[in-house]
């Protein structure tokens, strides 16, 4: 890292104030422009003073570290956001990254559980304890409601209106929307908020809608840990992350006949086509479907 990681405090706070980035995203930024840095010093070279020849040799010795095409993208996005904003508030004269292609990237598709693994998925919690009901009830509205994980864990209590069913998310960009809970995770949140969460809170306060046994909020790495626990508690026999849950939400919906605009403003997509990557995903459900159960297949 940085020696001093408040030198990058400036340019975070111009991408929050410009762009209104997630905290998730600025903490990504600080991280890869640490890692640069680190390697800059090595090199007896400073992040200001870089050239196109130092940010290819970086990422070159990143490549050969195993690193993909798309965490180098990644690299270099952000890398491109701050030269660019150094360049506008006059601290160099050029910018290094600008003459460096992106590397070409296949755009693979999100995958998704089937529903009867997601069926699995949202019983393996044991809802006889008060971290159980908890894990069930995340789960259950992670998958009627589409939430990235940063929306899930960011819940606060003000948000909930369990009379109008719906919760209110405030997603990327600051952007909000209504989203509705369906009948089933609005019946598992009612129960969370009846039974386990006074029980985890023991009488203390805290704004989080999801709280741990500690009585704080949950983090996006407890519930990556917890939903992965119950991946093997229901044998699923494969890598099972929270945003598969968000996929499988889409996809279901679409193999059941939804509105691909009405899964775009359920999702909070800003575009269209970010939507309609899972429109391929669903088509090649029904293809392997057919394959496997037709007699021509």
């Amino acid at each position: 890292m940085v020696k001093d990681d408040s030198r990058l405090d400036p340019f975070l706070d111009a991408m929050w104030a410009e762009r209104g980035l997630s905290r998730n995203t600025l903490q990504s930024y600080r991280y890869d422009l640490g890692q640069l840095a680190a390697h800059l010093r090595s090199q007896g070279r400073e992040l200001q003073t870089a050239s196109r020849e130092d940010l290819l040799h970086f990422l070159a010795v990143q490549l050969r570290a195993g690193r993909s095409p798309r965490s180098l993208s990644r690299y270099l996005s952000g890398y491109r956001q701050f030269y660019r904003w150094l360049l506008r508030e006059g601290r160099i004269s050029t910018d290094p990254t600008a003459l460096i292609e992106s590397p070409k990237l296949g755009r693979g598709l999100p995958k998704a559980l089937s529903e009867q693994q997601v069926t699995g998925l949202l019983e393996a919690p044991q809802v006889s304890t008060p971290l159980g009901l908890r894990d069930r009830t995340m789960l259950e509205l992670m998958y009627a409601s589409g939430l990235r994980v940063s929306e899930l864990v960011g819940l606060e209590l003000a948000n909930v209106n369990l009379n109008q069913g719906v919760v209110r998310i405030t997603g990327k960009g600051g952007k909000e929307r209504l989203v509705p809970l369906g009948e089933e995770a609005q019946s598992w949140l009612q129960r969370y908020l009846r039974e386990a969460r006074p029980e985890l809170m023991s009488g203390q306060s805290c704004p989080h809608l999801f709280v741990t046994a500690r009585k704080n909020g949950m983090t996006r790495q407890a519930f990556w840990h917890a939903i992965r626990k119950h991946a093997r508690r229901a044998a699923i026999n494969q890598k099972v992350s929270p945003h598969m849950l968000r996929h499988s939400f889409a996809t279901h919906l679409l193999n059941h006949g939804a509105d691909l605009r009405v899964v775009q403003l359920l999702l909070g997509h800003s575009d269209l086509s970010t939507t309609q990557i899972y429109t391929h995903v669903a088509r090649e459900g029904l293809k392997q479907l057919h394959s496997k159960h037709h007699p021509r297949g």
